[in-house]
């Protein structure tokens, strides 16, 4: 995520699978309504769509990106008669909450979400529970457009199978003011050392926080002996082996931090009003575009800049999923449809809109709108930095857990 992910599109939900065992759920035959055309009728889905209401539940702690959902609401209005409504959550695990209850109720197809915004665990968790409706996504007509070099068919190392289509890209980028910091740190041993010539001037917000989590799985994917277990879905003697490098490192880092490590900022979002303070000299973002919406609308100033890791940082894909139950299917897959598709892909992607990556192969546009999708503005990540992959999503909550445990308290 986009602070687009933040720990609203990763959710614990306990038992998940007993879940989908007690509903008898399984598969396209059941995930699917006789009364629904399948998307490959692609006519007779819009014709199905028309008039209805679609309840998209998705993060609403974004100006940028709420702007953003309202326009793409309006379009699906003008264009297809569907009337989307942007159901503003802060938390996803609440609608999975949600989802999880209703189908436990019996509420097979009158749930109260049509159409998602998820990616990770949070995904993982509803797929293993058969709540969720599809296969659908590689039968879009905008999925011809998607560049399946991404990782657009995998989410945290969880094949997607066509249970989610992919909406926009996402990769850790660090961000500092030339004014103070010249030369950033290219790794988590500049890191350490920056820290150490610098006391007080760096942090990280404090997991379960996403941007907090992401930078630990970032410091594990360059400490750890055996990167590659990382994708495997984690053991306690995998996680122990794989975590012993790590705890070292943050027993260094923390003392060297902002509050001595006591404290930690409660979001990306205070970090970036710190750094525009001068109260620390980094901040971080899961968006490599947001320096420039921040500059644009000075939050903050003008020397701000993106910077990487030489090796890489951490990138994934975010998607949109509709649930087994949902009302109003044929509406959320014309939604869908629209918010892959070319024009839809390069308004958002624009950083006078959102900057949100796209997942579109840009060969395959026309030149128009390549252009678009190449524009930049000062403060973007303008370097090429290679994207790490994501950990198995079973590795979030190990984690966390272990991190709380050690640092939570202090």
């Amino acid at each position: 995520m986009n602070p687009s992910l933040s720990r609203r599109l990763w959710v614990k939900v306990p038992a998940v699978s007993l879940l989908a065992a007690s509903l008898g759920l399984s598969a396209w035959a059941q995930n699917t309504p006789p009364a629904l055309a399948k998307p490959t009728d692609w006519p007779a889905v819009e014709a199905a769509a028309k008039g209805q209401t679609v309840y998209f539940n998705a993060w609403g702690g974004g100006d940028a990106i709420n702007a953003y959902i309202a326009w793409a609401a309006k379009e699906a209005k003008a264009r297809y008669g569907v009337d989307v409504r942007h159901v503003k959550i802060t938390d996803a695990a609440e609608v999975v909450k949600r989802i999880q209850t209703e189908l436990a109720a019996g509420k097979r197809t009158d749930g109260s979400v049509d159409l998602m915004w998820v990616n990770g665990e949070n995904f993982r968790n509803l797929k293993n529970a058969n709540a969720l409706y599809g296969p659908w996504a590689t039968q879009l007509p905008s999925w011809a457009l998607v560049d399946t070099a991404k990782p657009v068919q995998s989410d945290f190392s969880v094949p997607t199978d066509g249970f989610e289509s992919p909406w926009g890209t996402a990769q850790l980028t660090f961000l500092a003011d030339r004014a103070t910091t010249a030369t950033p740190p290219r790794s988590a041993a500049e890191w350490l050392a920056f820290a150490r010539a610098n006391p007080g001037r760096t942090s990280y917000p404090k997991p379960p926080d996403f941007h907090g989590t992401t930078f630990l799985k970032q410091l594990l994917l360059e400490l750890t002996p055996d990167r590659a277990t990382l994708q495997q879905p984690v053991t306690a003697a995998a996680f122990a082996k794989a975590t012993a490098p790590l705890w070292p490192y943050l027993e260094q880092l923390h003392p060297l931090q902002w509050r001595q490590g006591k404290a930690f900022p409660a979001s990306a979002a205070d970090m970036h009003r710190m750094l525009a303070d001068g109260e620390l000299r980094m901040s971080l973002t899961f968006n490599p575009n947001e320096g420039a919406n921040l500059i644009a609308t000075k939050q903050l100033p003008a020397t701000a800049y993106s910077f990487g890791f030489t090796g890489g940082t951490i990138g994934n894909v975010h998607f949109v999923a509709i649930p087994v139950n949902a009302r109003a299917k044929a509406g959320a897959l014309v939604f869908a449809n629209f918010l892959l598709s070319a024009e839809a892909q390069a308004h958002k992607a624009d950083t006078a809109v959102w900057g949100d990556g796209t997942v579109l192969d840009k060969a395959k546009l026309p030149a128009a709108l390549q252009a678009r999708l190449g524009k930049t503005a000062p403060g973007a990540l303008a370097e090429a930095v290679p994207t790490l992959a994501e950990p198995h999503a079973s590795w979030v909550e190990a984690l966390e857990a272990e991190w709380l445990k050690r640092f939570g308290s202090r």
